[in-house]
């Protein structure tokens, strides 16, 4: 691993604006683990849902997470920049940059301004739409995204465990190391399968071809 790949790239020159795009792996996860729980505890003792429903719908929440993070990653922060270098930059800031840096511990998670941004939209929007289960479904969405964080961390400053887990070391390390064309989901590969975007494993291929 290169120097350059340890250290954290550059995003903005003004200082201020540099420091904001960063942060330690706790605050986010403090943040969102701690929302999920307090949207669970509401969901029973202030909204009367049963203890059932809520950790159905916090299912539910967590599993939709898996989708979007899919989505995103596929096709926001690995949108086409042909021919707009208004794209390229956008691209670069939003994610090219973990890309050149992927062990920079403070890049590892969006900064906390804008992930508090982002989760009042979203728990708003499923509070408008699934009403009052939405505040339970909302709490799974950002248990999801708390797990997603933490195995994105994991993958990238630990060594793979020697259990089933060591999956997710692998499938993102597909993505990084041998093309960001496909292995989109971080947290699970499932919707890589459904979608048809699993790269295949360079070792697996040589196997191949060696039978």
């Amino acid at each position: 691993m290169s120097t350059a790949k340890m250290t954290s790239g550059r995003i903005f020159q003004n200082p201020v604006l540099e420091g904001l795009t960063k942060t330690h792996i706790a605050v986010p996860l403090v943040i969102f683990y701690g929302l999920g729980a307090v949207s669970g505890y509401a969901s029973v003792h202030m909204l009367g849902l049963s203890v059932v429903a809520t950790l159905s719908l916090y299912l539910a929440g967590m599993l939709f997470f898996t989708f979007i993070e899919y989505i995103a990653h596929r096709n926001l922060y690995h949108m086409g920049t042909a021919g707009s270098p208004r794209k390229v930059r956008m691209q670069y800031v939003m994610h090219g940059v973990h890309h050149d840096h992927p062990r920079d511990k403070k890049r590892l998670a969006l900064p906390p301004v804008v992930s508090v941004v982002l989760a009042t939209a979203f728990m708003g929007l499923f509070r408008l739409v699934l009403g009052p289960n939405g505040i339970a479904f909302g709490g799974g969405f950002m248990t999801g995204y708390a797990t997603y964080l933490m195995v994105h961390y994991a993958v990238h400053t630990m060594n793979p465990p020697k259990n089933i887990f060591g999956v997710l070391w692998k499938h993102h390390n597909l993505h990084h190391y041998v093309g960001d064309k496909g292995a989109f989901g971080v947290s699970s590969p499932l919707w890589d399968y459904l979608f048809g975007t699993m790269p295949v494993d360079p070792k697996a291929k040589r196997k191949t071809s060696v039978a």
